[in-house]
């Protein structure tokens, strides 16, 4: 996918600890946890991982399904599991060692196999821990889409992502569950209930290259960067931008083009970075 697709035209619309992990990695877990809590005001009901907030921004709300037209979400919610994985301290690449290997080179390695908590991330990491050799970023990302034409690798596949990502907004009350019949056949779809998650979330993604723009990619919230990535990266991102005023949607676009024109792999090798993260925005601009 090229880095600055979706921003052609404005469109006219108005929207834990286990044995062998390091005190390091206990409490990166426990200030995730502690993020999550404060996290803008939210309840515990209306925390959201990165693949909820990605399908809440891609769904229709009245509607509640996503574009028939988008082919990029499915893969773009398998970089949101590996990445939750990555900043989870869950998987991490292998070391670059004397050769240098790039990002999508290095293989994805399982470093803490405890289990979140959360059915498809933990379904991905039972994947990930069984697999040896090791796979690369790319290849998972494929994997887990069932995008692939080796037919031992199909059984990685996640299956019906979307509808168990809804359901688990459905139970965190943001959505609903209905029946609609489109002429020939009828669908469940998941309408948006609770209008208050789904507007925090555009505002915090606005803020983030407006009103709160640090210039500085190592200084911004890595879930918040990891936010705008795959979103763009599964073609919702122009939802959040969409009501803004033409000036501020400009300046908007322009920042993110920005981020998307970044080298990935200078930026992975700064400290205090995930190496994940810039692996899985790689696998979707090269």
């Amino acid at each position: 996918m090229n880095r600055n697709e979706g921003f052609v035209k404005r469109r006219n619309v108005t929207r834990e600890n286990s044995e062998g992990v390091n005190k390091d990695e206990q409490n990166n877990e426990k200030k995730l946890n502690r993020d999550e809590e404060v996290d803008d005001g939210d309840s515990k009901e209306t925390r959201l991982t990165l693949m909820e907030e990605v399908l809440l921004l891609g769904l229709k709300d009245k509607e509640g399904y996503t574009s028939f037209w988008n082919d990029c979400i499915s893969s773009g919610l398998r970089g949101c599991i590996l990445i939750e994985l990555g900043l989870r301290g869950r998987v991490e690449l292998e070391k670059v060692g004397m050769r240098r290997r790039g990002l999508l080179a290095r293989k994805l390695i399982v470093k803490n196999d405890t289990p979140i908590g959360d059915v498809l991330l933990d379904e991905a990491l039972k994947h990930l821990k069984e697999t040896d050799p090791p796979e690369t970023v790319q290849s998972w990302i494929e994997y887990l889409s069932g995008e692939t034409w080796n037919p031992l690798k199909l059984r990685y596949q996640l299956k019906n992502v979307r509808e168990r990502l809804a359901k688990n907004l459905v139970e965190k009350g943001v959505l609903t569950t209905e029946k609609q019949n489109f002429l020939f056949f009828d669908m469940t779809t998941h309408p948006l209930t609770d209008n208050v998650t789904k507007s925090r979330l555009i505002k915090k993604i606005q803020d983030a290259v407006l009103a709160k723009w640090v210039n500085n990619p190592q200084q911004m919230d890595k879930r918040m960067l990891a936010l705008i990535f795959l979103a763009h990266a599964s073609d919702v991102l122009e939802n959040a931008f969409a009501p803004l005023n033409d000036d501020d949607y400009e300046l908007a676009t322009k920042r993110v083009r920005k981020l998307l024109d970044l080298n990935f792999e200078e930026e992975a090798n700064k400290p205090n970075t995930s190496d994940v993260l810039w692996a899985v925005f790689a696998a979707f601009t090269k």
